[in-house]
């Protein structure tokens, strides 16, 4: 038995297609519009949908563009439509859908459509990961996305200068990627990079969370990766939180550092930028982790979106990402709750550190937790703090620096 959902405005034939189906032994689910259907698809993951092209809000082709975007075209969808033309057709098959029907749709026609959806998969494999393409209604990210697309046709180098930790530039990173190939994120590597490596990953991505952070012998490799791009049909992003003048302060090489900001991207959304995006962005992770099948089918309970949102990313999208992952593992419960207390850092019900991350990217979630925590109880005292963590006051600056948390020299002898 499958699960089936009809999207369609004429409660007629919804009602007769549901009555075939179900004598067929399949569970049906209905949608009059768009936005049901949405919702019902983000709510169920349906095994296969019934999607009408002409609708009021809008229409199925659109929706079916959506669903592909997004990674969410992870069922087979078969077309229906009693005014559609040959070209429609071909749009729809070209975007992801497997079959097409004519309505009035013959009882023969329906099944076997049906029959052989269920057998096969959808044409279009879902993205490698999250994009920003999956949030068309948030315009933080309609905007970022539409000005990344623009900076991609100019230069396969790309800087994504950030603001502060909670920085969503993996994000944006990834919606430049193209299904099926390589991505190699260069900060989850210690020390200098091997060139040699590059050649594997040909026609693919390569990442840098936080240029600012790079050793001078990491700093070399960098201007020998960019000098290889062309050659190995490479991208490159590079999100940074500093400007050009402090990487030139602190003793870069001025002509990489001139390559690396011409072609800048200013802006990056953090997190605290789309609060109200939130529990969105959330349940988008979520729903992309279910249907990679990495978690089981889960959902958010109200309250549990509502801590989220209050909760203070410090670790950026990775740290949410992995915590949203870590929840999901280990609920018991199709609905995620939590306790009533929220996520605080040093009680936490489940550790955000996700034991997937690489290394580097862990003690880094790892540092940025215990400096945050231990600066709060402080109040931000540098000199208590440097007392409490062991590090000479220079050095502490220096980390607190790198992992985006500025205590306050207002503050120090306070």
């Amino acid at each position: 038995m499958a699960k089936i959902l009809i999207v369609d405005d004429e409660i007629g034939i919804r009602e007769l297609l549901s009555e075939i189906l179900r004598d067929e032994g399949h569970d049906v689910v209905q949608a009059e519009d768009a936005a049901t259907a949405r919702a019902v698809r983000n709510a169920s993951c349906p095994d296969m949908v019934l999607l009408d092209i002409w609708m009021p809000d809008t229409d199925g082709i659109t929706l079916l563009k959506e669903w592909a975007a997004s990674g969410q075209l992870t069922m087979p969808v078969v077309m229906m439509s009693g005014h559609g033309t040959i070209d429609t057709a071909v749009e729809a098959t070209r975007i992801g859908a497997i079959d097409y029907l004519e309505k009035p749709i013959a009882l023969q026609k329906l099944l076997s459509a049906v029959k052989r959806g269920l057998q096969r998969q959808p044409s279009i494999p879902a993205p490698v990961s999250l994009t920003l393409a999956a949030f068309p209604d948030s315009v933080p990210l309609r905007e970022m996305y539409l000005r990344l697309r623009q900076a991609a046709g100019q230069s396969r180098l790309i800087l994504l200068q950030t603001t502060g930790p909670d920085h969503l530039a993996e994000l944006v990173a990834r919606s430049l990627q193209t299904p099926g190939t390589p991505w190699l994120d260069l900060g989850a590597l210690d020390g200098t990079y091997d060139l040699a490596r590059l050649t594997t990953f040909q026609g693919g991505q390569l990442y840098l969370s936080a240029l600012e952070r790079l050793s001078r012998s990491q700093q070399k490799s960098l201007s020998s990766i960019v000098d290889r791009l062309e050659r190995y049909d490479l991208r490159l992003l590079v999100a940074c939180s500093s400007n050009r003048e402090e990487l030139l302060a602190a003793g870069w090489d001025a002509t990489l550092v001139e390559r690396l900001f011409s072609h800048a991207l200013m802006g990056v959304p953090a997190l605290a930028d789309i609060s109200d995006n939130l529990p969105e962005l959330a349940c988008r992770i979520l729903r992309h982790l279910v249907d990679t099948k990495e978690v089981p089918l889960r959902r958010f309970s109200p309250a549990t979106l509502s801590q989220l949102r209050r909760h203070d990313w410090h670790g950026g999208y990775s740290e949410l990402y992995a915590m949203i992952r870590n929840l999901a593992q280990n609920s018991t419960e199709e609905e995620i709750n939590l306790p009533e207390n929220g996520l605080p850092v040093s009680d936490a019900m489940i550790s955000p550190i996700s034991f997937d991350l690489p290394l580097r990217e862990a003690r880094e979630v790892f540092e940025r937790m215990y400096f945050e925590h231990h600066l709060r109880l402080e109040r931000g005292n540098i000199t208590k703090l440097a007392q409490k963590t062991g590090l000479e006051r220079t050095h502490l600056y220096r980390k607190l620096r790198q992992l985006g948390l500025h205590g306050g020299r207002q503050h120090e002898e306070s």
